[in-house]
């Protein structure tokens, strides 16, 4: 009797303490386009998110988090598979016209929701999808049982929320007409879901994809009017991003108040991430690295990312731990006490955020990235990283570059003739990633037999 008094008793103190005996919901948020140095707690000096940097600072910043990819589809295919994104079908764009669409998402592929629902998890996606628009590629056939948001890639208006015309806005299989800047409108999609889920006794996996700060960079008026005010001889370009990303923190600082008012906090691992570098033609701060969204070099792919996890992860650190979106599947499975399923090139970082170390993954990092249009014509970039080295071709008509990061971290000065026994080291290997991904159909089977 007295033994189970004590067990009580423990039980009572870890509970109060934030930890719980049952398995942690997992809330992953993704923003779109958000630079390195967008963020006062990345430097930014020109603008405020007060509600991103108190959600990091009560856990873990990285300083080190890599993209998958240097442009939308492809880093979201990463994060929710595990796997590199052209190894599931997902090496480029995915759009809603068929002549310039660069990825079919593998219906093979295990995808997170698909992998946490045998742990006990309700699994929902709310905003942006970006991954498909076909019933093979829904949401609901992906392993998500609710979806409420966008099927489509950027919105032409944040308020109109279509795309050619198209309409994509979705209550799961259902279209809906929300009224709003659709900022606004995946806010309270999210406060909804996670004040339905507060009474249910299993977990959450919720994918919270904000379409922000990408373009069309659409503030709201009064927000835009504040910036403007505050920040003295700022350009209309700069303040119009720096309002849409405000906008877009205030929300977040929503989010994270459900959480807390609905006694969920302590039970959830947040996950904080961009999918890609900020665009620079539109006013983005991408921090002191070369390039931005699009480019390979480390402006597109070094994203600002944290995690948050009451009891678990200590308050206030900072980690130089390098790892990939694509990290964060594995993640989230062992958080959940699950078993990382075999065949993805994704790796737990759960030691990191249990203990603030891990040893350095021994793998080379690659990054891939098709492309459409005039410029690119279905050609691909790439980039792999091993170690301090870096081997890259940023467009497909340019030169392979080699870069050494840990002397050279603005990536001025072209090795690939001075260390030219590394390089041909480096180009063997991405020759072979290449062509891994080029036994995976990037296409739906009948569109590639139309051809």
């Amino acid at each position: 009797m007295f033994k189970n008094f004590l067990l009580s008793l423990v039980f009572l103190l870890l509970s109060n303490l934030g930890f719980s005996s049952s398995k942690p919901n997992i809330l992953v948020i993704i923003v779109d386009d958000l630079g390195y140095g967008d963020l006062s707690s990345y430097g930014a000096t020109d603008l405020k998110s007060p509600h991103i940097d108190s959600l990091i600072s009560e856990g873990m910043r990285f300083s080190e988090c890599f993209a998958n990819c240097p442009v939308c589809s492809p880093t979201r295919a990463a994060l929710l598979t595990g796997r590199y994104q052209e190894l599931v079908g997902v090496p480029g764009v995915i759009r809603t016209k068929p002549e310039d669409n660069w990825g079919y998402l593998a219906p093979s592929a295990t995808m997170l929701p698909q992998a946490l629902k045998p742990l006990g998890y309700h699994t929902a996606a709310i905003g942006k999808w970006h991954l498909g628009l076909d019933h093979e590629a829904h949401p609901n056939t992906r392993g998500f049982d609710h979806f409420h948001g966008f099927l489509g890639d950027m919105m032409d208006d944040y308020y109109h929320h279509r795309r050619h015309d198209q309409h994509y806005m979705r209550l799961n299989q259902e279209k809906v007409n929300p009224k709003g800047h659709a900022t606004d409108i995946f806010t309270r999609w999210a406060q909804s879901y996670l004040t339905e889920r507060k009474d249910q006794k299993d977990p959450f996996f919720l994918y919270l994809a904000y379409n922000a700060p990408h373009t069309p960079i659409q503030p709201p008026l009064d927000w835009l009017k504040k910036v403007i005010k505050r920040e003295k001889g700022i350009t209309e370009k700069r303040a119009k991003l720096v309002a849409l990303i405000e906008h877009m923190d205030h929300n977040i600082g929503k989010v994270i108040a459900t959480l807390k008012e609905t006694g969920q906090w302590k039970n959830t691992l947040t996950i904080f991430v961009s999918d890609n570098g900020g665009q620079i033609n539109v006013g983005a701060n991408c921090g002191n690295l070369r390039g931005g969204k699009q480019d390979m070099y480390e402006g597109g792919l070094k994203v600002p990312a944290s995690a948050t996890w009451p009891g678990v992860i200590k308050p206030g650190t900072r980690s130089d731990f390098s790892f990939l979106t694509m990290d964060l599947f594995p993640t989230a499975i062992e958080a959940a006490d699950g078993t990382v399923p075999n065949g993805i090139e994704g790796r737990s970082i759960l030691p990191l955020l249990k203990s603030g170390r891990q040893a350095p993954f021994q793998r080379d990092n690659f990054f891939t990235r098709r492309e459409g249009n005039q410029r690119y014509m279905g050609d691909s970039s790439w980039a792999l990283r091993r170690g301090p080295w870096k081997l890259l071709k940023n467009r497909p008509d340019g030169p392979w570059e080699l870069f050494h990061l840990e002397n050279d971290p603005l990536e001025t000065t072209d090795l690939s003739k001075k260390e030219s026994q590394k390089f041909r080291e480096l180009t063997t290997a991405m020759r072979a990633q290449i062509q891994r991904g080029g036994t995976v159909p990037w296409q739906k089977p009948e569109t590639t037999k139309r051809r």
